[in-house]
């Protein structure tokens, strides 16, 4: 068997080693020419060293948000927020990602990944990359930490504590921390005890004042209570001290008559990846149990700090049954995820400027009535810039409307109160017809979903939870209204959750139409979910895991054909992830054959751009700015270049990855209303290819480079574009031909 070629591995460039930049230029993919390719004679162009591998993509995708802890564009408090989610991200990748490589090498399993990296291969290289992530993001800690000190915002230590400070803490620990404290000591009579997923806990030495006797003991940290204790402080200015200082001081009132000898901090985070039984008698019960499984998982990796007593260590290890290459040990804060509660609303001066969603003037001109608006014609609302209070109308209007009959839909994240299920089990217990599809398997939200759809039972619902081995990761909802003699269905699909929280920060896209053929799409997919009766005969709608992937390869395949044809070829594509290996080598061929591929890939990318031979007409960008890019668009030329009023246009709920395309239900939507296909062609993938402001492009071998933005020149930002310009198909007035200009204010 031939080895497999090495050439695309590399260690990611620690933010302290600044990744080099690109020409502004070169990042505006609508209007730059295609950067020259680069020869690599000794890469295998059909052998694994074709894909970039998948977790250190993950990785650079997370050297990317941490930068923005330190881009000077980006308000100090919003670069604290990057800062907190670069780890919140690293955690949950070592409980998901970590956790299941680590428990294949374990079980000496070799299998290779598609760019041909054994588990155990891959366990080296990530702890490698994600060793110096971590380092780094103690260092930019420290940085943000006296920015903000300069803006009055301070984390104090225990020795700037005045005599009121002390006083103050004092009543604090004892009304609002010592009640929920639950100290253990360690010994025969008192076993080590459990440590959950992100369970972070002092470790004690201590000695009896009467008779020297030790003791070890634990105090674990609750996460109920914020871990940064706010002080009284002068108006405008705002003080900290860390929860577990103030525990380290308030020990004699948890272990009256013993001395501190020594201590240290540590954090653990399990194996939170779920396993199910294939034939579940009764799934929500599985799930519960499950759950309960996950608190339990093994420890994938501690951080513990810097200097704790070597005695502590071992205990701490032996007991959590961690080995060497999994602890980490942290000089500075452990749970750098915490810093997040630092992001103080009082200091709107340090956040980036308000912006309040648009009201969509085609609803206003209706007065607020969704299905009448919906029915002058389709309407594509871009979220965040666009309310997604507009979905929640749609569904309230609907629970509320006595001319509708029924309601369908599917559920895979949504907020805790969710105004969503509340619509829902209003009309169900209305009396209309409700069918909700919830899924189970949404990582991390199981708890919620199992509540939620107690509820929806509760109030009458039909509940279905969909297929045990796929997860249903379509969003779709339908009405169906009596108007006068007939029924009318109307029906939303999006790119992403229905999640009113959420919605907030994330781009994506919502299409409401009373189109018949897409309402009876919808319908067959629902009868499919509740049912298992496979749709036939969709008219304008894929779904995976069947016809989705057959229809982009058709569509990949034709656009090669109009290259070969000397016909303009052109691919657009927006998605998180892009690494399924079936469909990176159809884009290559496409890309041997002519066909000019821009994609706009926020996180991971397993395709290598700009390799002669291979992807010389393939360029990949990453877009990280203010909102968090999520929706899923591909435009094809069809022969006609782009952007065109001849392409075809798609938006669907899935990323190119082998999980969306081969073992989820998930949509496809073929957009065919002219104004909402010049909307997305001309508007919102033509300001993400002219992005230059948040873009780095990708190189040949997987790292991404900023766009270089040169003080005081002007570099288009797509996310202040939409802030600042309507949704064409929105618009009360508007048509195809009213496309806004890409440009904006500056700051």
């Amino acid at each position: 068997m031939r080895a497999p070629c090495r050439a695309h591995l590399h260690r990611h460039t620690p933010v302290t080693e600044r990744a080099d930049t690109v020409p502004m230029t070169a990042a505006d993919f609508l209007h730059a020419p295609f950067s020259p390719a680069v020869a690599m004679p000794d890469l295998d162009q059909h052998g694994p060293g074709r894909f970039y591998n998948r977790e250190l993509s993950w990785l650079g995708f997370n050297w990317r948000v941490l930068e923005e802890a330190e881009n000077p564009r980006v308000p100090l408090l919003e670069r604290v927020r990057f800062l907190s989610i670069s780890a919140t991200n690293l955690d949950e990748f070592y409980t998901v990602r970590v956790a299941g490589l680590r428990e294949l090498a374990h079980a000496g399993n070799t299998t290779p990944a598609a760019d041909g990296l054994s588990p155990a291969e891959q366990l080296v290289l990530i702890n490698e990359d994600a060793r110096n992530l971590m380092e780094s993001q103690q260092r930019i800690f420290n940085e943000l930490r006296q920015e903000m000190a300069a803006e009055n915002i301070v984390l104090l230590e225990p020795g700037d504590l005045t005599k009121a400070d002390r006083a103050y803490l004092s009543d604090h620990f004892l009304s609002n921390v010592f009640p929920v404290l639950s100290p253990l000591a360690i010994d025969p009579a008192h076993p080590f005890p459990f440590i959950p997923n992100t369970g972070f806990s002092l470790a004690l030495q201590l000695q009896r004042k009467s008779d020297k006797r030790a003791l070890q003991a634990l105090l674990p940290i609750p996460h109920q209570i914020d871990r940064f204790v706010a002080l009284p402080s002068d108006e405008g200015a705002h003080r900290f001290l860390p929860l577990e200082e103030v525990l380290l001081l308030h020990l004699d009132s948890l272990f009256p008559g013993y001395t501190l000898k020594g201590h240290c901090t540590f954090r653990v985070l399990r194996d939170s990846d779920l396993e199910v039984e294939e034939e579940a008698e009764d799934l929500v019960r599985e799930f519960e149990v499950a759950l309960k499984r996950r608190r339990r998982g093994e420890v994938v990796r501690m951080k513990i700090s810097a200097g704790a007593p070597e005695a502590l260590t071992a205990v701490i290890m032996e007991e959590l049954h961690v080995e060497p290459d999994e602890v980490v040990e942290v000089h500075g804060m452990i749970g750098i995820a915490d810093v997040k509660e630092l992001v103080l609303d009082a200091r709107p001066d340090l956040l980036w400027p308000p912006f309040t969603p648009r009201v969509p003037e085609r609803v206003q001109d209706f007065d607020g009535d969704m299905f009448a608006a919906i029915r002058q014609k389709d309407m594509l609302l871009h979220h965040p810039y666009e309310t997604f209070d507009m979905v929640v109308r749609f569904l309230q209007q609907a629970a509320r409307d006595p001319d509708v009959v029924a309601i369908k839909q599917t559920l895979y994240r949504t907020s805790r109160n969710s105004p969503i299920v509340e619509a829902l089990c209003e009309a169900a217990e209305d009396g209309k017809s409700v069918t909700a599809l919830v899924e189970l398997k949404a990582r991390f939200d199981e708890a919620a979903n199992i509540r939620q759809s107690r509820r929806l039972e509760r109030a009458g619902a039909h509940v279905v939870y969909g297929f045990v081995d796929w997860k249903t990761h379509a969003k779709i909802s339908t009405v169906v209204r009596r108007e006068g003699d007939k029924l009318v269905t109307y029906t939303h699909y999006g790119t992403g959750n229905y999640h009113p929280i959420t919605a907030k920060i994330y781009t994506d896209l919502s299409f409401f139409t009373c189109d018949p053929a897409l309402g009876r799409d919808a319908t067959k997919v629902f009868n499919y979910l509740s049912g298992y009766a496979m749709p036939e005969g969709l008219e304008n709608l894929s779904i995976s895991p069947h016809s989705l992937k057959p229809k982009m390869l058709e569509m990949i395949a034709a656009e090669a054909e109009h290259a070969r044809a000397g016909k303009p070829a052109q691919i657009w594509i927006k998605m998180n992830s892009l690494i399924e290996p079936d469909m990176i080598d159809a884009l290559y061929e496409a890309s041997r054959a002519g066909v000019k591929i821009d994609c706009v890939i926020r996180g991971i990318c397993g395709l290598r751009p700009g390799i002669k031979g291979m992807s010389e007409n393939i360029r990949v960008k990453s877009i990280i700015g203010r909102f968090l890019e999520h929706s899923r668009i591909i435009c094809f030329g069809n022969g006609h270049g782009l952007p065109s009023k001849q392409a075809r246009v798609f938006i669907s709920s899935a990323d190119w990855m082998g999980r969306n395309l081969n073992r989820r239900v998930e949509t496809l939507v073929d957009i065919e209303n002219p104004t909402v296909k010049a909307q997305i062609v001309s508007q919102i993938m033509a300001a993400n290819l002219a992005d230059v402001a948040q873009s780095w492009t990708m190189s040949p071998d997987g790292k991404f480079h900023r766009a270089e933005v040169p003080e005081g020149q002007f570099a288009f930002n797509a996310h202040r574009f939409f802030m600042e310009n309507p949704s064409l198909s929105g618009r009360g007035s508007a048509g195809a031909k009213d496309v806004p200009k890409l440009t904006h204010t500056e700051d």
